[in-house]
């Protein structure tokens, strides 16, 4: 069994079936951290899983976990599977020989493994501390710092309150729901001199309330930088998505000095997804909001800023300048732009479904409600890869999912693994041909109108649960005519500009734009809002790091 401990402070476990390995690792640990940290040793998987269970109930917090690979009985891998559970938050540490070091290379995606250490270690100084400071660091900037979690109280169908926690959950800010037909509901509410008549109510971390708050008052209040500590940047980087991320990684780690805008929360599209499987480098699977946490970390690391729920409303250039202004009357200014303003899902022109919005039906994954799905049906509209995603991990614990396509089939738009994955489901279906024509309900959706495409036969249908992925449109239109775009509102950029064989109108330079270069001098675009791009998460990564270089290259011919 684990050692005891004193209860104060975070903990730092370790578990090695060799007793004088795991005195060693024990002593090493305590030698750097044991005055800030607890230091628990277990000698087995089975008993260290005892001791993230006690800890859990005590309400004790755990930093990072070390497993050593080779142990009877349970392996270290299945051991951080198992902990993953437990302890979700923590950093995950692989102790491996070199003769090891394939397994601990698969491990870094099954159990989304952080570091792997080579036994022996020595000295510590160089190949341990450097390690664990950094992941010890990592763990005190994530969603499981050690702060009390902030308390949302709500209406089950509020679509206010649905926007909140999504709002919270994109951002890695920890909070508790409470609903307010619950006991404990109702004493948050007396608690802070409330009668639940305008929810949700917002309690943050300090004791401070919140009714009804909107994006910028409640970002600001539960420690998201909404303010630039500039007035002027190498890089703006607008929207924090893939392409955003990507940029204000390359950009800041190559000493420019990069702000992203986001209007809501990083991850854009691919922040929503419940599991991206064909990523590069992620061989079973990762989700958007990991991803998404990896890249806004990375960004920081190299020092950019992250401004969240900050809405850009104009785009202007004065000489060298370029100047985005926000919704609240202020601008900062930069040399450079990058524009990833990414897509959003169109709206479902069906009759009764606006009046729905978050009261059963959602644009995209909406994870937050998953756990309410839990044995119902669900029905989900859309053929792309964004909704075979989300039929996939909702069929994990509702009774039925129901795919409703436009189309013959999934072909024409979803990838083949995901295809092979729902037909393998037993509890997934798909109605081709099938569009919704109306949602019903009075204070949340409870059936569907479904009308067969070719038949023309309508059926109604109960339903309280329908997500929609349906199209993309771009995020573009606060941009006016300050860049040109195409008919559906994409940008323009690069080779589109000059397929005439003359630059823009008003281009004043002696060369072409650059490939990701817009009609504006120094304001590229980079994924899914550029004409053409291949909506794809990889890709849009990839232009947002070419944009950077392009950055580079125009400043420097400035």
């Amino acid at each position: 069994m684990a050692q005891a401990a004193d209860t104060a402070r975070t903990v730092i476990l370790t578990v090695d079936d060799d007793p004088g390995v795991s005195r060693a690792v024990a002593r090493d640990l305590r030698r750097r951290y044991g005055e800030s940290y607890r230091i628990v040793r277990a000698e087995s998987g089975q008993s260290a899983l005892e001791a993230l269970r006690e800890l859990k109930l005590r309400g004790d917090l755990v930093a990072v976990i070390l497993a050593d690979y080779r142990m009877p009985q349970m392996n270290g891998i299945e051991f951080l599977e198992q902990a993953l559970d437990v302890y979700p938050g923590a950093r995950r540490v692989l102790l491996t020989a070199y003769a090891d070091t394939n397994a601990a290379i698969d491990a870094i995606n099954v159990v989304d493994l952080d570091h792997y250490l080579l036994k022996p270690w020595d000295p510590p100084e160089e190949k341990l501390y450097p390690v664990l400071d950094d992941l010890l660091e990592a763990w005190r900037c994530s969603a499981y710092r050690p702060v009390p979690s902030t308390k949302v109280v709500g209406h089950r169908w509020s679509a206010r309150s649905s926007n909140v926690r999504e709002f919270l959950a994109r951002n890695q800010v920890p909070y508790r729901w409470y609903s307010v037909e619950e006991p404990e509901g109702r004493r948050l509410l007396a608690a802070a001199g409330a009668d639940g008549a305008r929810l949700p109510l917002v309690i943050t971390p300090d004791g401070g309330t919140l009714v009804e708050p909107e994006a910028p008052e409640l970002a600001a209040r539960v420690g998201l930088a909404t303010t630039p500590t500039a007035d002027f940047y190498d890089l703006i980087v607008i929207g924090g998505g893939p392409a955003g991320l990507g940029a204000a990684v390359y950009g800041a780690s190559e000493g420019l000095r990069t702000v992203l805008v986001e209007r809501s929360a990083t991850g854009g599209q691919a922040g929503q997804s419940s599991r991206i499987e064909n990523y590069l480098g992620f061989p079973d699977g990762v989700s958007g909001a990991q991803l998404t946490d990896r890249a806004r970390r990375q960004a920081a690391k190299f020092g950019a800023e992250i401004l969240t729920a900050r809405e850009v409303t104009a785009l202007e250039a004065n000489g060298a300048a370029r100047i985005v202004r926000f919704a609240d009357g202020t601008a900062i200014a930069a040399h450079s732009v990058i524009l990833a303003t990414g897509v959003q899902y169109r709206q479902l022109e069906a009759t009764g479904c606006s009046d729905l919005t978050g009261c059963g039906v959602f644009y995209g994954s909406a994870l937050t409600e998953a756990a309410a799905c839990q044995g119902q049906d669900i029905y989900i509209v859309g053929g792309a890869n964004s909704a075979g995603q989300a039929a996939m991990y909702l069929s994990r614990g509702a009774k039925s999912v129901t795919l409703l396509v436009r189309g013959p089939d999934l072909s024409a738009s979803m990838s083949a693994y995901l295809i092979q994955q729902i037909t393998e489901a037993p509890n997934i279906s798909v109605r081709p041909h099938t569009v919704v024509d109306s949602a019903h309900g009075s204070d949340h959706l409870e059936q569907l109108t479904l009308r067969h495409t070719v038949t023309g036969e309508s059926e109604r249908v109960d339903a309280q649960w329908m997500f929609v992925f349906i199209g993309a449109a771009p995020l573009t239109d606060w941009l006016g005519d300050t860049v040109l775009r195409d008919e559906r509102g994409f940008i323009l950029a690069g080779p589109d500009l000059t397929a005439d064989g003359r630059p823009p109108a008003g281009w004043e330079l002696d060369r072409p734009p650059y490939h990701l270069e817009t009609s504006v001098p120094g304001v590229f675009v980079a994924g899914d809002a550029r004409a053409e791009s291949a909506k794809r998460v990889a890709s849009a990564v990839g232009e947002g790091a070419m944009a950077v270089m392009l950055v580079h290259r125009y400043l420097e011919q400035s």
